[in-house]
């Protein structure tokens, strides 16, 4: 219904629509109709033509909405079909694909046209967590790549926290809380934690971790023991940080999948005491229970010394690829904010090591 109205096809009983700060109610049917076509949408379901072959779906909007010439509209979909891995499917029609595959189909149509903006509509829905969170990894990637802004609506709790750059919460027909997902997390209003503690799950679908949200509290339970009873503890932030060119060179799935399997290298690794949590996209925190920073440093060398390209990505051949790897780490003082700790883990200049894994 909102992305109905973005686009003008509703008009709303109340209120207005803005684009560039012009109210869509005082633009002229021309006008609304060149405003369109700065848009494009993906539908939930995908919303494919059965009669058509991948191919044809993805050249349908240029074929119906331009004058380009036969050989432009080939190659703007050729590009599309390399870069979202589908040169092996043009010719099969959607029942012949996979549901994720479908998903890449419907992205690749809504970009054909070059958009400034893309409309999402539970673009995830049905999808296991692998494929979906690889659709989320493709649709930040593509963003970066290509500069369009995304709009998508959402349920999924916690996991659009990792791939936003803002959030708007609707509540009854009302933006309720409109900012970062760091201020949204953070935010006071009992109402807004109600909503979101109601919706998201226990731990990350991905990974089987705890989510960023259970993470803080831990490390808040952390620093109350320490104060108490002065046990100390260490916290380990690792980071995949060359996540886009993994995707890139082996796909979002893959991706994904090598990040669900370091994370199971991780939980293999910790003892009963400790807790590990999905806290980004690309980041893992553990937290080492009556752990100082030596300790900290003794798990990370450990923990890069057993791992092994076969246990992250299985590959067949092709190129050669490193997954890149670093572990930041903090030791909480008693004196300690949790902000502290975490930033300092964080760092860029507070990192113990990096794990290659080629």
């Amino acid at each position: 219904m909102l992305l109905k109205h973005m686009i003008g096809l509703m008009l709303p009983d109340a209120g207005e629509i803005y684009f560039n700060g012009r109210p869509l109610s005082k633009m002229k049917k021309s006008e609304i109709n060149r405003l369109r076509e700065k848009f494009s949408y993906v539908f939930q379901d995908a919303a494919l033509f059965d009669s058509m072959t991948v191919y044809e779906n993805i050249a349908f909007p240029l074929q119906q909405g331009t004058s380009l010439a036969k050989a432009v509209i080939r190659a703007r979909v050729q590009d599309k079909l390399q870069l979202f891995e589908l040169q092996g499917v043009q010719d099969k029609y959607p029942s012949q694909i996979s549901g994720g595959m479908k998903r890449r189909v419907a992205l690749a149509r809504a970009l054909v046209t070059n958009p400034e903006v893309v409309l999402l509509d539970e673009p995830t829905t049905g999808l296991d967590p692998v494929r979906k969170n690889a659709v989320y990894s493709m649709i930040v990637d593509f963003q970066k790549k290509l500069g369009f802004t995304a709009v998508m609506i959402s349920h999924e709790i916690p996991d659009i926290f990792h791939f936003s750059q803002r959030i708007a919460m609707l509540d009854e027909g009302k933006i309720r809380f409109e900012g970062t997902p760091e201020e949204i997390l953070r935010l006071a209003d009992p109402e807004v934690q109600q909503f979101i503690q109601g919706l998201e799950r226990p731990r990350d679908a991905l990974t089987g971790m705890t989510t960023s949200v259970q993470a803080e509290k831990k490390v808040q339970e952390k620093l109350a023991h320490l104060q108490r009873h002065q046990i100390v503890f260490s916290v380990i932030m690792f980071t995949v940080e060359n996540l886009a060119e993994i995707n890139e060179k082996v796909g979002h799935i893959a991706g994904q999948t090598m990040l669900k399997n370091f994370a199971g290298q991780i939980k293999q690794s910790l003892d009963i005491t400790d807790s590990c949590s999905r806290y980004s996209l690309d980041k893992i925190l553990v937290v080492l229970h009556n752990a100082d920073i030596d300790d900290a440093r003794r798990f990370a060398t450990r923990l890069a010394r057993k791992l092994r390209p076969e246990d992250l990505l299985k590959k067949d051949g092709g190129e050669e690829l490193t997954i890149l790897i670093s572990a930041g780490y903090a030791q909480a003082e008693e004196d300690s904010l949790i902000k502290d700790v975490l930033a300092e883990a964080e760092s860029k200049d507070n990192q113990y090591c990096e794990i290659e894994v080629k």
